[in-house]
């Protein structure tokens, strides 16, 4: 895994794995092909528009009410949103490339990806091999049985398996020279979404526990343990899972590029957990001349190191057991993707149905070969005019943000200076990748649909660790092409869009200026803005975290920024269940700083355009398409569940407030629809950093 702390412009999953390429939870085959043609989506939704609503006292209301009314979750989704319309369709035209590689390839890359497909699909063979394709990894686990040799055991199990326990290793780049490639070993080990599901104390928490155990509980009995062992050994991995997450760093706490730089010698790392091995571990993972690394999370490796201690040879092992079968439950026969599906789907996010199997083996093809099957998707779907007209919206927004730093009351003309030097350091990925990766090396069988997700992971894995000790490749992607996201690296300092958000309702050729800069033009914007917020900028124009602030600037910005942490923190997304600001301190930011400066951008092409700002279609100005666009990007229904776990877990704030929380605190918003100040989406004090 390469450890990159990049924003994205939202997260459509919820990071779980809730069997995207098994057999479904009904009967065996169902979902097999489409059942219908998804809808291509559209840029302005008039339908979608509730004109009973008040923009001025519940914008989103006003912008998707209508759309919420008639588009109601689909049983296999968590939530439902217009990115999700989007996906859905990108997904479907993929599916038909898959499908069509799977019974006629025509080129060698195509029977690869197309034979990964076809064995994801299969839904007799998984049910005829039931657990017997993770029985080897399961053999060796229960063949170990000195703690002194644990090193050895993980690097095995990692190289030969594609299964990890306790930590996470990898590469990334280092924060003081960011041209180069450094190690760094990182928490893990936690079957719960996040550390706080083993800490809280409340009373869903606690019940959320019990349901956990009792699932890891019936995964044993699947594997042939009686009842009883079962529930022994589900204490057992709860007990260590416990003590993992005691020993992680929280959320928040990450953001903060300082909290997660710890770069020291193996020596010293090996002093600091001395019955770890860790010249064996690394050895294994054919990194054994590696000097030193970062240690991201320090006291979670003294943590991981006292339970190791403290917990029985039988109880780690059936922590890794337990582990085992999670990695692969969505790959084996039907009993264990219900079973997953059960706790990872209905319990944690109240998923009704487990996804379409067409759509869950699309989906994890593209995982493990996206810019293998991304080649012929960007070919049919991304035509070289799009990319030609996104660097002009690009050039647009830069010149709009320039122009907001020089007027900004609140920066120093010395921090000024610096800021543009970064902006204009901005590197733009914008489709595709320049140069495709070579799959040559990744061998495929159409009827092992285990051993393809083993010996693809393994791949990505040697491909993420051969990068330390190198210069950085400043032309890799970290999404793939057919992606309906966005996003910014600080380490990079640049801005990244995959052709798959290129698209209705983002990004549309026939439509005018103002839906254009209410969709992509925001999403640029919001990207732009990252390298300025609480993260990025600790950054400078290279990407190395270093403080180009001065002093007083930089308290003028955390005074702005902790008026935003206020603000979120007050907006409920479920029963008693609110945002985080600080969480989602970062893409507040961006999403009211997007919003600013693609206004001024399309005002500004407007009048290079001589177009009227007075003008109206479909009966509103350019200013009000641009919000009602805006609006429109996020109308969404989400189940409660899922908005529980996406408010701890998640960094963006939930649809409705991403939309009311930056209109409210833009005073452009209230003059378009005639508010007046005290009406809530112009209120008397509002929060500004750009």
């Amino acid at each position: 895994m390469t450890f990159k702390y990049f924003a994205a412009f939202l997260v459509l999953g919820s990071g779980l794995c809730l069997g995207q390429s098994s057999t479904p939870a009904n009967k065996a085959g169902t979902g097999l092909a489409p059942t219908s043609v998804p809808k291509e989506p559209i840029s302005f939704d008039l339908s979608g528009i509730d004109k009973t609503a008040d923009p001025c006292t519940d914008f989103y209301q006003y912008a998707c009410g209508n759309w919420k009314k008639e588009n109601p979750i689909p049983a296999d989704q968590t939530r439902w949103g217009r990115f999700n319309e989007l996906a859905e369709r990108n997904n479907y035209l993929l599916y038909q490339d898959l499908k069509a590689a799977a019974d006629t390839p025509k080129t060698p890359l195509q029977k690869k990806y197309g034979d990964y497909f076809a064995a994801c699909m299969n839904v007799d063979l998984a049910n005829q091999l039931g657990a017997k394709p993770i029985e080897p990894a399961l053999k060796t686990i229960a063949n170990w049985n000195d703690k002194k040799t644990l090193a050895t055991l993980l690097g095995t199990m990692e190289n030969k398996y594609a299964v990890g326990f306790f930590f996470d290793f990898g590469s990334e780049q280092d924060q003081k020279d960011s041209t180069r490639q450094i190690g760094a070993l990182d928490q893990g080990g936690l079957g719960l979404p996040d550390r706080d599901y083993y800490l809280n104390q409340d009373e869903r928490s606690k019940t959320l526990r019990e349901q956990y155990v009792a699932h890891v509980t019936r995964m044993f009995v699947l594997l042939g343990d009686s009842p009883a062992q079962a529930a022994t050994e589900a204490q057992s991995v709860m007990t260590v899972e416990t003590a993992l997450a005691q020993g992680s760093m929280a959320r928040v706490e990450r953001r903060n590029p300082a909290n997660v730089y710890h770069v020291m010698t193996i020596a010293q790392l090996q002093t600091m957990t001395p019955d770890f091995n860790w010249k064996v571990y690394l050895d294994a993972k054919k990194e054994g001349g590696l000097e030193t690394a970062n240690i991201v999370s320090p006291g979670f490796f003294k943590a991981m190191q006292q339970q190791i201690d403290a917990t029985s040879v039988d109880a780690l092992k059936s922590y890794m057991r337990w582990h085992t079968v999670h990695r692969f439950a969505a790959n084996l026969s039907q009993p264990f993707v219900e079973e997953n599906f059960d706790f990872y789907g209905a319990t944690l996010t109240g998923q009704k149905e487990i996804t379409p199997r067409w759509k869950r083996c699309t989906v994890a093809t593209d995982r493990a070969m996206g810019e293998a099957v991304g080649q012929d998707w960007v070919a049919k779907n991304f035509p070289p005019a799009a990319k030609d007209n996104m660097d002009k919206l690009v050039h647009a927004l830069e010149v709009s943000l320039g122009q907001d730093i020089q007027h900004l009351d609140w920066m120093s003309d010395a921090t000024k200076v610096q800021a543009e030097k970064k902006l204009e350091a901005f590197r733009q990925k914008i489709g595709y990748p320049d140069k495709w990766r070579d799959y040559s090396t990744l061998v495929v069988k159409r009827d092992d649909p285990v051993g393809n997700v083993e010996r693809a992971s393994a791949f990505a894995d040697r491909h993420d660790l051969n990068k330390i000790g190198k210069p950085v490749d400043e032309k890799e992607w970290d999404m793939t092409p057919p992606t309906v996201n966005a996003y910014y690296n600080p380490a990079m300092n640049d801005i990244n869009f995959p052709a798959g958000i290129l698209q209705p309702p983002f990004y549309d050729f026939k439509a005018d200026p103002a839906v254009n800069f209410g969709g992509i033009g925001i999403v640029i914007g919001h990207e732009m803005t990252h390298g300025f917020d609480d993260q990025g900028s600790q950054y400078d124009a290279q990407g190395n975290v270093r403080s180009w602030w001065t002093p007083e600037d930089k308290k003028k910005f955390d005074e702005r920024t902790d008026c935003e942490v206020k603000e979120y923190d007050n907006f409920e997304v479920a029963p008693g269940q609110k945002l985080n600001g600080r969480l989602t301190l970062g893409e507040n930011t961006a999403d009211n700083g997007g919003l600013r400066i693609a206004y001024a951008a399309l005002m500004s092409t407007l009048a290079e355009e001589n177009k009227s700002t007075t003008e109206k279609i479909d009966g509103y100005t350019p200013e009000q398409r641009y919000f009602i666009s805006w609006g429109q990007v996020w109308c969404e229904n989400t189940r409660e569940q899922a908005a529980r776990l996406r408010a701890k877990t998640d960094p963006h704030s939930s649809g409705q407030w991403r939309v009311d929380g930056s209109v409210q605190n833009f005073d452009e918003f209230g003059k378009a629809f005639g508010c007046k100040v005290g009406q809530p989406m112009m209120p008397e004090k509002s929060c500004h950093v750009w």
